[in-house]
């Protein structure tokens, strides 16, 4: 198992790359194997928000 504490962290609060717990869990969206990765958190979680919200309306349906 990998020690997430040594991986990269997008904050949500700030806009900012960090590695390992620098901000308090709620304000953090990973992990990240790589900065560029984390930096790309905003655009990974608005196309996952987006993929379940489509996949909540297929089974609303």
């Amino acid at each position: 198992m990998s020690n997430d504490s040594e991986k990269y962290w997008y904050n949500l609060k700030t806009g900012a790359v960090e590695k390992g717990f620098e901000s308090p869990s709620v304000d953090r969206a990973g992990p990240f194997d790589t900065p560029e990765e984390a930096a790309k958190a905003p655009d990974v979680l608005r196309e996952r928000s987006r993929a379940w919200a489509e996949d909540d309306a297929r089974n609303d349906a």
